[in-house]
């Protein structure tokens, strides 16, 4: 520019306009676009994991704890007892005969109970002293004083208003041959009595089973004698013991008493919650527990 007297004159430039401010949000703010879509998507796929774990492991233990609550309540649902008929169906027929045992397996027991005696000359029948007592009208009478003959003779439907060829006494291996294939288990429930007793029985009852075939029998008896000559004769045989009341004293056998017994026979009102958590301890693997037990109740009047 110039002035009136012809010399240019001198101004001062003007200063660049100032840089702009910004704070730290604003910087944050203005971050790309692309950086910005991927925090978003890692967010996203947290969220969506988290959603779909939390609901499978909430109903993992909430259903575990259900599986806990059934066993407790509902555990013999995975075991159900084993329904038994003791001597067939005795309220249809004479116990202990072939037409009893026939109306019990058409009922679809699981069990089938044989009283098992034996004769004066060796033969092991399906009979009990108190039907032989019915029959014979003797109520004295034993089966171990009758020879194989006299108690072939017999009508076991006698005095009870029946008759029938099927309900003549089976023999033990007639019985076996006939029910054990049928049922998950059966029981020979032996008989110990005059004159013989416990001489030899065990080796006559494996040797009627071994006959028979039955892969599915429980031996047990009264008398523990019986049950340990089967336990020191044959690891194959299923042996059990029975626990009761002495009818005459009063006292209860002993509750583990057999070694190698794989069943305790426990008479029903002997049954209590302390004498179920002395099985439950004794039936592990401790010095005193007895593995492999298990526990029948006896649920019939006499035995």
């Amino acid at each position: 520019m110039r002035s009136a007297t012809g010399h240019r004159q001198w101004t001062r430039p003007r200063p660049p306009p100032p840089l702009p401010l910004t704070s730290l949000k604003e910087k944050h703010l203005r971050l790309p676009r692309i950086l910005l879509k991927k925090r978003h998507l890692l967010r996203l796929l947290v969220i969506l994991a988290f959603l779909a774990l939390t609901p499978p492991i909430f109903f993992h233990f909430r259903l575990r704890r259900l599986y806990q609550m059934r066993l407790w309540k509902c555990g013999w649902l995975e075991s159900p007892p084993l329904v038994c008929a003791h001597g067939g169906d005795s309220s249809r027929a004479a116990p202990n005969t072939m037409e009893a045992y026939r109306i019990a397996l058409d009922s679809h027991v699981d069990c089938i109970e044989i009283d098992i005696s034996r004769s004066l000359d060796g033969t092991l029948f399906a009979l009990h002293d108190r039907d032989l007592q019915r029959m014979s009208g003797n109520i004295t009478a034993k089966v171990g004083f009758l020879s194989t003959e006299e108690i072939s003779r017999l009508d076991a439907g006698s005095n009870l208003g029946i008759s029938g060829d099927e309900l003549k006494v089976p023999t033990v291996h007639e019985a076996l041959t006939f029910v054990s294939s049928s049922v998950r288990l059966v029981i020979l429930d032996v008989k110990v009595g005059p004159p013989s007793f416990e001489n030899d029985l065990a080796k006559n009852v494996l040797s009627v089973v071994r006959k028979s075939g039955c892969k599915n029998c429980l031996i047990w008896a009264k008398s523990d004698t019986v049950g340990r000559d089967i336990v020191s004769l044959t690891e194959d045989a299923m042996v059990g013991y029975i626990v009761m009341k002495d009818p005459l004293t009063g006292a209860t056998s002993d509750l583990l008493r057999m070694k190698g017994a794989q069943v305790a026979g426990v008479y029903h009102p002997l049954i209590d919650k302390m004498l179920v958590e002395i099985l439950h301890r004794c039936t592990g693997t401790g010095k005193k527990s007895m593995p492999g037990l298990w526990t029948m109740l006896m649920q019939c009047g006499s035995c």
